[in-house]
């Protein structure tokens, strides 16, 4: 295999199928744009030493506006880790109901329906989690498991769809929801004044995603393999230092590089179900920046076109976290989706160095 790599999933994974329904996105009513973001960072840092440095990694970000839960004004202040995680239960139990409505009507399901909830989120923490409430609230049956996931930052839009995948292949009958909720904003800290800070505050944005994991029926990505890879020894890389006011983001400088070792964990998975990661009709991946994207499409050799979808939650919306990779796929969707049978790639990237991936092919509803 190329690159030594051995995949999780390396042995022959029985063929159940579970389909990946149309995911349902909303982003916040409050706009920031690059050009704010810049003035911004120029008004608040001005005699930062490396003040240009900073503004020229957040123009090339390519990020063009970002939605966030609270006027910019109330998103740079700082009332205390308590207060602003009581606005992000607040501002979850608002947002969220809405956005899984529409994902279960696109999928043709009801509440009922739903066997297991998995909820991820970096941005914000409760216990128990959003999903006992989200049962309670909308009416799930008591009897549906739930599986939040909160320290696997961006990669964990991956690692969702692949434990429904899992979830689904162990009860075919079954149907899976996944949950987004990311308020990146809420994560703002005035007082880190590193360069990967300054960054992060050019480059994050706040969104919610919703998308259904059917065990039999529905339009979208028939889910036929997936894997994980962690990059060894890079865990302190993308991690949060936990302090009394929050989560304090810590972005190494390393981080945009990391696609060239996982590059080569994506051609195996592919290469063990008999695919060319190069030669396939369609990608949807995190797009944790432009750098990101751009080594991707060197290393796989696929065009930089096959990442529009990605490039284009980027621009418009900012990294949205775990929301990304069901953003972009909700892209796809929107353009006519791919012809039946056409294979693809998912994959989401964060925390560990870890890459969440996943194979399949595209069902369309006239096969359903």
């Amino acid at each position: 295999m190329t690159g030594g790599h051995k995949p999780s999933g390396r042995r022959k994974q029985a063929r159940f199928m579970a389909t990946l329904c149309r995911p349902s996105v909303s982003v916040p009513e409050h706009v920031i744009t690059m050009e704010q973001t810049l003035e911004l960072a120029r008004s608040r840092h001005a005699d930062h030493p490396q003040l240009p440095l900073a503004l020229r990694l957040i123009e090339n970000t390519g990020v063009r506006t970002r939605h966030i839960v609270q006027p910019i004004e109330e998103t740079l202040r700082h009332p205390g880790f308590e207060e602003r995680n009581k606005l992000y239960q607040a501002e979850a139990k608002a947002r969220v109901p809405a956005v899984i409505q529409r994902a279960l009507d696109d999928a043709e399901l009801l509440t009922g329906d739903i066997d297991v909830i998995i909820y991820v989120s970096c941005t914000g923490f409760m216990m128990p989690s959003l999903t006992a409430w989200l049962i309670n609230e909308m009416d799930f049956d008591s009897t549906t498991r739930q599986l939040p996931i909160a320290q696997l930052g961006c990669a964990a839009g991956g690692a969702a769809i692949n434990r429904a995948h899992d979830f689904c292949t162990a009860y075919p009958e079954a149907n899976a929801l996944i949950v987004a909720c990311e308020f990146c904003s809420l994560c703002y800290q005035p007082t880190d004044l590193s360069i990967g800070s300054l960054l992060s505050n050019g480059l994050f944005g706040d969104g919610v995603a919703a998308a259904v994991v059917r065990g039999r029926g529905g339009e979208g990505i028939d889910l036929e393999r997936n894997g994980s890879y962690l990059i060894p020894k890079t865990e302190e890389w993308i991690a949060y230092d936990v302090r009394a006011t929050g989560f304090h983001f810590l972005l190494d400088k390393r981080v945009p590089a990391t696609m060239e070792p996982l590059a080569p964990a994506l051609q195996d998975l592919a290469s063990l179900h008999g695919w060319d990661a190069a030669d396939l009709d369609f990608y949807i991946v995190h797009a944790g920046g432009p750098r990101i994207l751009d080594d991707l499409s060197k290393f796989l050799q696929v065009d930089p076109h096959a990442f529009r979808f990605s490039r284009a939650t980027l621009t418009e919306y900012g990294n949205i976290a775990s929301a990304v990779v069901l953003d972009a796929l909700r892209r796809l969707f929107d353009e006519g989706g791919a012809q039946h049978r056409a294979r693809g790639l998912l994959a989401g990237f964060g925390p560990g160095i870890t890459a969440e991936m996943a194979l399949g092919r595209w069902r369309t509803d006239e096969t359903a």
